[in-house]
């Protein structure tokens, strides 16, 4: 398991088997989360429309996924002197439940304007806090420089192979849970999700339209920030060496759902389901 995607470019090949082979692993953190029909909006859209309710994992994200997937996967000696990472939000407490299941040392570094509550979930998964910086970015230099003073090694929220191919066990999920899909919309921020989907549908079901949603971004600035995610940059290359562009033939449409009707439906869609979970 440690000599997984360990090239300077996988194949697609090596992330599918990396994918399958963590499918084992993954679960000692993460679990197995249902494909949930939306019954009333099925009626309404005369389609079958499914959620997954990644909401359910231990951390309430798809997140424990890809970090505990390359935690898992780090050498005794990078084990023994512990992981670090960056983030204000489910990343962190990803990486710190991962190292907690494996009985190693996390230092999440945090900016100082992180609200208590998420500070004291890191903590209360067994994660170290250090609150430094104004902003992100302030918080990640830091937490890289003290990965290379204190030789931890810094866990990505998103732009790692061993990450990307993490969060590709969801991908293995859906497939054994409907095995009809026709289409799959997949929120992208820096791309490690929707990455890890890609890959593993693309493979064994190329007919199904992965499409990429954003955010408040509309028309091409959306499309190229979304492409211009790191993981997709990392993949897209990978895969076709094209470059980034090409990463459009593994996604099938790419688009954000922000032009007026998607929007409107997106919106309806999320005023529906309002889990709040005690």
């Amino acid at each position: 398991m440690k000599n997984l995607l360990t090239k300077p470019q996988p194949s697609q090949s090596d992330y599918i088997n990396a994918i399958v082979k963590l499918g084992s692993r993954v679960y000692e953190a993460a679990t197995v989360t249902p494909l949930q029909k939306m019954g009333k909006l099925s009626d309404r859209l005369h389609n079958n429309i499914w959620i997954k309710r990644e909401d359910r994992q231990p951390v309430n994200s798809f997140k424990l996924r890809g970090a505990y997937a390359m935690i898992s996967s780090l050498s005794d000696e990078q084990k023994q002197a512990g992981v670090i990472a960056a983030s204000a939000g489910n990343h962190a407490q990803g990486v710190a439940l991962s190292a907690k299941q494996l009985g190693l040392k996390a230092l999440i570094v945090m900016p100082q304007n992180t609200p208590s509550i998420k500070v004291d979930a890191v903590r209360g998964f067994g994660g170290e806090v250090l609150l430094h910086g104004a902003n992100f970015d302030e918080a990640k230099a830091k937490a890289i420089e003290l990965s290379k003073s204190k030789h931890m090694t810094f866990i990505p929220p998103f732009d790692h192979p061993l990450v990307i191919a993490g969060q590709g066990t969801l991908a293995m999920e859906m497939l054994q849970q409907v095995a009809d899909l026709d289409y799959v919309f997949v929120q992208v921020g820096g791309g490690g999700l929707a990455a890890g989907v890609a890959i593993l549908l693309k493979q064994f079901m190329p007919e199904i339209k992965i499409i990429g949603t954003g955010g408040v971004l509309t028309g091409r600035d959306a499309f190229e920030h979304i492409l211009c995610g790191a993981s997709m940059v990392q993949v897209g290359t990978t895969l076709h060496k094209e470059g980034v562009a090409a990463f459009e033939q593994i996604t099938a449409e790419l688009k954000t759902i922000m032009e007026e009707k998607g929007y409107e439906s997106l919106e309806d869609f999320r005023g529906k389901l309002k889990y709040i979970e005690e």
